[in-house]
């Protein structure tokens, strides 16, 4: 069974640390069960990407997809940040480097982002990035912020990264039109 646990920086972020099975043939470990997150919705959809060293991805967010990620190759740092508002975490930012570290031991950990936390990663090494989403590819849920953002804060972990142009035009957190600004969900 994998260790399940909450991230104590932002509410309803979850860390997976799947167990692992080796042998002189190597390793098997299982990345995903969808009864490790009884209140997720069903993941419906598979995506991976690969990236040279150097690169940022986001920051982005959805204001009705979950995400749960897995890095099978290479070296990323995950920056999370809680745009949710309401949220008893709204403005935390947290760092995780995920696959392999730079000790040589592989961090198998899979990690949960709920709606409204913006996500993104930085490709310490060459890397792939295996993510399963809840909702099909929706356009008008595909927002970002800035990956620079100094009220965020985020520890990329690399200098002058390479980014897409839709990461670069991304608003700061305070000027993301209040439409788009994430709420956290009610709790009963």
């Amino acid at each position: 069974m994998p260790t399940i646990t909450e991230s104590d920086v932002i509410s309803g972020v979850l860390l997976v640390e799947p167990q692992l099975f080796g042998d002189e043939r190597g390793f098997f470990v299982e990345t995903y069960r969808r009864h490790w997150f009884p209140s997720g919705r069903e993941m419906i959809q598979a995506n991976r990407g690969d990236r040279v060293a150097g690169c940022v991805v986001g920051l982005h967010y959805h204001l009705h997809q979950a995400d749960y990620w897995y890095v099978p190759h290479g070296l990323a740092r995950v920056v999370l940040h809680d745009l949710r508002i309401g949220s008893p975490t709204d403005g935390a930012t947290m760092t995780v480097d995920l696959g392999q570290q730079p000790d040589g031991s592989f961090d198998h950990t899979g990690i949960y982002i709920p709606p409204g936390v913006a996500h993104g990663f930085a490709s310490l090494t060459a890397m792939t990035i295996t993510y399963l989403v809840d909702g099909y590819y929706n356009p008008a849920d595909e927002l970002g912020v800035a990956w620079d953002d100094p009220e965020i804060g985020a520890d990329w972990g690399v200098s002058a990264p390479t980014l897409s142009a839709r990461d670069q035009q991304n608003p700061k957190r305070s000027a993301i039109p209040p439409h788009l600004v994430p709420r956290a969900p009610l709790r009963a």
